[in-house]
Parts: structure tokens; sequence; C-alpha cells
């Protein structure tokens, strides 16, 4: 049974998982060029070898989606690249954020890869 144990815990060390980040961790939102729209700027960097294409969505505590608006809000991040992403809403809504997150999309014809979809998040600095 101690064997067990000790082959578990070498199997836990030695390997490791790779996600991507989405920074800053606690983010704000500042008044942008349009009146009535806020805007912050999330940088992300693509650690996964297996995964190219991710999604950026904003929600509330309740991880429901909230709108806004984005150059894109499905995008390629080739392995090791980084990419900021400009993020705008409503000032309406800023009472609502509570999330900005990325999540990883697999393709269909995608066979090779594991499957396993990352989902990083950031929260509103209140």
């Amino acid at each position: 049974m101690k064997i067990v144990k000790y082959i578990a815990a070498a199997l836990l060390i030695s390997t490791s998982a790779a996600a991507h980040e989405l920074t800053p961790t606690y983010f704000k939102f500042e008044p942008s060029f349009v009146e009535g729209v806020l805007t912050t700027r999330m940088s992300m960097w693509n650690r996964r070898a297996d995964a190219e294409y991710y999604e950026v969505m904003v929600l509330d505590r309740m991880w429901k989606k909230i709108p806004f608006a984005t150059s894109e809000r499905l995008f390629r991040l080739s392995h090791l690249s980084k990419k900021n992403i400009d993020i705008y809403i409503k000032a309406a809504d800023l009472k609502r954020v509570e999330l900005i997150c990325t999540a990883s999309k697999q393709l269909k014809t995608d066979v090779d890869s594991t499957g396993i979809r990352s989902m990083i998040c950031s929260r509103i600095e209140r």
C-alpha cells in the first residue's frame, strides 16, 4: 500500500498541467472614447500546445453572459503567443460584471488532442 502512495506522489510531482494565462487577475474598467461605454485591456498568453482557439466572455456572479464588444470573441492564439484583448461594456452594466473569462475551444476535426477544455477567469476589482 505504501508503494502505491509513493508512485502516486511521484506521478503528481513529475506531471504538469499547462493552461493559458489571463492578466490582470483583478481588472478595472475605465471610461472609453465613447460616452456611456467603459473599457479594460486584458492580456492572454497561451501555454497550451494542444489548443489554439479561444473564446472571451464577460460574466455576472451567476456565470450568465453579459453583452460586451471586442474585436474578436473567438480568436486564434498560437502556442507561446500573447494577445491583448480590449473589452467594452455599457456603463449601465458595470454593476453586473463580475468576471472576464477565456475558454479554450477544440476544432471538431481535431481528433488527436486530449479534448481538455481550460477556462481562466479574472475578477473585477471593487
